[in-house]
């Protein structure tokens, strides 16, 4: 039976996006049938981060009732499905977002999980992105505003008929202020899916000439590990021992590994002195 889950946040810069990728790919890897869908029609945002901004039709065309469904599905990293959002701002102004739910059931039954990656507050088009899942799952920051703006999106949740499962803590770094886990579990009256620690890895990921997820970039980084233990305990897979670290180089790897360093910085080396 598919499970459609809605990724949303009280405020913007939270991680929502990066989340709804990476976890998406994280379940496909594990052999589940997922699509993703940019339901932020206002900033889309996931269709970069997954490098198919180019894709023609978009969720924009479908809503306007100009482009059927189907053809807006498009093969993503890892075997996702996914939908895209269109960056047009002239188009933006004229979808109807309450059209959202009636398009993801048309395709919903071919798919084990269904993850739609929300708008940041609670505008029109968040709500409809709400309404259109069965569940929601909630990311926040440990720190009091970001829980206070998604105290909000549960309330909201919960009037519209979506039942919030759970929370999803970002940017973890353990420093003194951070609100506990255990605190926010209390206050927001939910569990706690993930924990995912603040990675380098992930702002790297937005850096590189050819933007790729995390997971898929480095998939044994902190941030990567968590992850996949969010999707496992999501979907109620068990992780394979390797899935969670890297493999041990042998001992010719490592040799050249360092081989290779020392000829990297000796050729610094020399033409600096050139210079």
């Amino acid at each position: 039976m598919v499970r459609i889950i809605t990724i949303a946040s009280g405020k913007g810069g939270v991680g929502k996006t990066t989340i709804t990728a990476n976890l998406g790919i994280a379940l496909a890897q594990m052999k589940f049938r997922v699509l993703l869908v940019d339901a932020d029609v206002a900033m889309a945002n996931l269709s970069l981060l997954l490098g198919m901004q180019s894709s023609p039709i978009t969720l924009h065309d479908v809503l306007l009732g100009e482009s059927n469904v189907h053809d807006a599905i498009y093969d993503g990293p890892s075997g996702i499905n996914f939908i895209p959002s269109g960056l047009s701002m002239e188009s933006y102004r004229r979808v109807d977002p309450e059209r959202l739910e009636a398009v993801i059931r048309q395709v919903a039954d071919n798919y084990d999980f269904v993850l739609l990656d929300a708008p940041a507050g609670i505008e029109k088009t968040v709500m409809a992105a709400l309404a259109a899942a069965d569940e929601v799952l909630l990311v926040t920051m440990p720190n009091s505003p970001s829980i206070a703006d998604v105290l909000k999106t549960k309330i909201v949740s919960q009037r519209i008929g979506s039942n919030p499962i759970g929370i999803i803590l970002n940017f973890l770094r353990g420093e003194k202020g951070e609100i506990s886990d255990e605190d926010i579990m209390k206050m927001l009256e939910l569990p706690v899916y993930g924990l995912i620690p603040y990675d380098g890895e992930v702002r790297k990921s937005y850096m590189q000439e050819s933007v790729s997820p995390v997971l898929i970039r480095k998939p044994h980084s902190p941030a990567s590990i968590a992850i996949k233990k969010m999707a496992a305990k999501l979907s109620g897979a068990k992780l394979e021992a390797g899935q969670l670290k890297p493999k041990k180089q042998g001992f010719f790897a490592r040799l050249f590994s360092i081989f290779k360093k020392k000829k990297k910085a000796s050729a610094v080396e020399i033409k600096n002195q050139t210079m």
